[in-house]
């Protein structure tokens, strides 16, 4: 724990006093967003101190060029951005001529910034002395519509306190902005309009090279002590900026409200010509509703969000607000409704990372979108994929594979791999595991196949001709080898034989084979498609399965466990926990060398595998890998707790899940990494969610039934979760005495509960 200002609150999200060293990272924790945009907490008004400015459209990307000291051969050519889009939600705020900014004012008191999750919106209020002794208080609100995703809303209400006032308020959209993360310092944004119509402003602009074109746009209705004002603004239009001025004469104590209706048009869903026009129909919705109802829509939306994702933990806040906060962001980042979008590690809370996708959807998200949402959603992410496959083949052939080969890309906006560091894009090549992983997951889950033959079978082949050909033999070993690669723990690059990808190559393969037999069994129309379209001869299946059956495990025979590579006990094998503090976090303390000669972990590597597959190994190898692999992670990545939370409860240690879980549900909360100023980690919430759904409530899908083995940490009274099983609405709550089941809906549902059979009807309580 690195911080520990955020007040505990079972629903919020509170900081309570201004300090001008954390705005940083407030604006990370209070981030807001609806899956279509989001933007960093950024105050409304004008702030001349430290802060990182963001917002962002979903889908809105620039190819930085890629910037080494020395080029090698098939480097991706850029690595892709998020780029920080035009603002909209300034209002400059100017009290008797001196400018409201809460670094330079003489005194701010009472200050109190909320993230309501329950109903979704962020809220400000503060007491502020200016340079001119002139005292206001100031209430602000704002939320991005969940309903009207292109819309956001603002209320900012100023009271004078101490005198009578000129208060003058400027809404203002500014595309002069520029994005923290760049290579090059390239203007990633050129202004083709700045235009106004009556009390509306926009401004068209679209990306360079990618040629996006977005429209920032805004309209403000002004009230003093709640009373409508018709006030015409006084307007400045620049280059990249419009200013719209109201002024108006306060009395001591009297009220002045702007309500500021704006957002983002792009031509991802209109046409580049009419982004002006749909801006205006954004905005007649906007007042025709109203501030209030807009928020009364989005309460609305948010509840029925909770009522199917939400998280009870009774007699501990901490862990509550932990839990709710990354549900919170997962569902502010991605609702499921796009399938051109996908997960991006930091979501819309800063530009860390880059590109939108990683195989953290596969390995982490798609559990937690599968079994709180529609199971639509999960396949939509899996579609993601298939859409990509011909690029993923592309990226294949410019490293020299062949014959449709597919590597999907460490990180990507397009399927194409644009990712900045050689070890990672070139040896980090697990990631073509967890998209087969991730098929395999889905049907076991849902019971619906029907993604293989259409489409998912097709990926499977071509990931399959990638390890076939990746894989290399080995003449001392007589056995199949995997060289030069770096596993899930980056802290170790260029290592030959890593466990993980070893055991999912040969897992990939085998599984590939079992569903060719299956859907040339089951569809054989599909079955003579695909074998047509990929030229799959029987002869290219049997070098597959040759390499799969004679693939190579490192072992140590003294240790008895799977070595995460070769010359792993080569290492000077210090546990973790021997390590000072004052070199914590290493990657942020050590030299690269010195972190690729030690043996600290990153994050579960061969543990990862044990995650994946843990039904193919007994509990006493858990427990011994487990046993010999935690001391020396040093969870330096945000996906790390989780997993090892996971298999801490399946080994009945609870006191570690706990610890473990109270890591990943508030390592951004706590910051327990020093990093959250640059912005959230939303894929590893998924991974949170995980820890209490399949670590706590040990939920698995065995033998296509569900099962559950119920722990619960003593520091906790009660927690409660859903699932949406096979479109089964199951609410499961556990407590020191028993486990309790309901069910939605009109069929009856057969559990496993501590590998007991369990009927569970509908609207009817069972207790286990």
């Amino acid at each position: 724990m690195n911080q520990d200002y955020i007040k505990p609150d079972n629903w919020s999200i509170i900081e309570e006093g201004f300090d001008a060293n954390r705005v940083k990272s407030s604006e990370s924790l209070f981030s807001i967003g609806n899956g279509a945009m989001g933007q960093r907490a950024n105050f409304e008004e004008h702030y001349s101190g430290p802060s990182f400015q963001g917002s962002y459209v979903a889908g809105v990307y620039y190819p930085d060029k890629t910037r080494v000291g020395w080029w090698k051969n098939g480097y991706p050519e850029y690595f892709a951005k998020v780029l920080n889009a035009p603002n909209w939600i300034g209002i400059n705020i100017i009290i008797n001529g001196e400018t409201l900014d809460l670094y330079s004012c003489k005194k701010v008191a009472h200050f109190r910034r909320e993230l309501h999750m329950k109903e979704g919106w962020l809220s400000r209020s503060f007491t502020a002395t200016l340079k001119n002794n002139t005292q206001v208080e100031v209430t602000t609100k704002r939320f991005l519509s969940l309903e009207a995703d292109e819309l956001g809303a603002i209320s900012y209400e100023v009271r004078p306190l101490n005198t009578d006032a000129t208060v003058v308020m400027e809404p203002y959209l500014d595309a002069g902005i520029s994005n923290e993360d760049t290579n090059w310092e390239d203007q990633f944004w050129q202004i083709l309009k700045v235009d106004q119509k009556d009390k509306q402003g926009f401004i068209v602009a679209k990306t360079m090279k990618t040629e996006f074109h977005v429209c920032p746009f805004m309209e403000s209705q002004l009230f003093a002590n709640n009373k409508p004002l018709d006030l015409l603004p006084k307007v400045d239009a620049t280059d990249t900026k419009l200013v719209f001025s109201y002024t108006y004469n306060a009395k001591k104590g009297e009220s002045v409200t702007i309500h500021k209706f704006g957002g983002y048009t792009s031509d991802r869903n209109h046409k580049n010509t009419k982004l002006v026009w749909a801006a205006q129909q954004v905005l007649g919705l906007a007042k025709a509703k109203g501030f209030q109802r807009l928020l009364e829509d989005q309460k609305r939306a948010w509840a029925d969000i909770w009522s199917k994702s939400d998280i009870t933990i009774d007699g501990d806040v901490t862990a509550q607000q932990g839990i709710r906060f990354n549900i919170f962001h997962l569902n502010q980042t991605y609702l499921g409704r796009d399938s051109r979008l996908n997960i991006g590690p930091k979501g819309f809370t800063g530009e860390k990372y880059g590109g939108s996708t990683y195989w953290d959807t596969e390995a982490y998200c798609i559990p937690f979108y599968m079994t709180t949402k529609d199971q639509n959603v999960a396949r939509t992410l899996l579609e993601y994929r298939y859409n990509h496959l011909d690029k993923a083949i592309e990226n294949a052939e410019k490293l020299g594979f062949a014959n449709g080969a597919a590597l999907y890309p460490m990180v990507t906006m397009n399927g194409e791999e644009c990712h900045n560091e050689w070890e990672i894009t070139f040896e980090e090549i697990h990631r073509n595991g967890a998209i087969a992983y991730a098929m395999y997951n889905y049907c076991r889950y849902t019971g619906d196949y029907s993604y293989i033959p259409e489409k998912g079978l097709e990926v499977l082949i071509a990931i399959s001709r990638f390890w076939q050909q990746r894989a290399s033999y080995s003449q001392p070993k007589k056995q199949y080898v995997i060289l030069g690669v770096t596993g899930p723990n980056e802290y170790e690059n260029n290592v030959n034989n890593n466990w993980y990808t070893n055991y999912l190559a040969q897992w990939c393969i085998n599984y590939t084979i079992e569903n060719i037999k299956k859907v040339e069994l089951e569809y054989p129309d599909d079955f003579i498609r695909i074998a047509e379209k990929v030229k799959l001869s029987k002869k290219e299946v049997a070098l597959w399965k040759a390499v799969a059956d004679n693939m190579y495990f490192p072992y140590s025979e003294k240790h008895k466990v799977y070595l995460q590579q070769d010359g792993f006990l080569d290492k000077e094998m210090i546990p973790a926990d021997q390590l000072p503090k004052s070199q914590r976090p290493i990657n942020q303390k050590w030299s690269w060398d010195r972190i690729l000669r030690s043996p600290y972990i990153k994050q579960a590597d061969t543990l990862q595998g044990f995650y994946f597959f843990e039904d193919r190994f007994s509990l006493e190898e858990l427990e011994r890998h487990f046993d010999f692999y935690e001391p020396f992670t040093v969870h330096e990545s945000s996906l790390s707790p989780c997993v090892h939370s996971i298999q801490a409860a399946k080994l009945g240690r609870l006191d570690q899940a706990y610890t473990l879980y109270l890591r990943t549900s508030r390592l951004d909360l706590d910051d327990y990494n020093h990093e959250v100023h640059e912005g959230l980690h939303i894929t590893s919430m998924a991974g949170t969610w995980m820890s209490i759904v399949e670590g706590f409530g040990g939920m698995r899908v065995k033998d296509d039934t569900l099962s559950f083995t119920p722990r619960i940490p003593k520091q906790w009274e009660a927690y409660s979760f859903k699932v949406n099983f096979r479109n089964h609405i199951l609410k499961v709550n556990v407590c020191h005495k028993d486990t309790t089941f309901e069910l939605e809906g009109d069929r009856p549902l057969q559990v496993l509960v501590n590998d007991t059979p369990v009927t569970v009807n509908p609207n009817s309580l069972v207790t286990v």
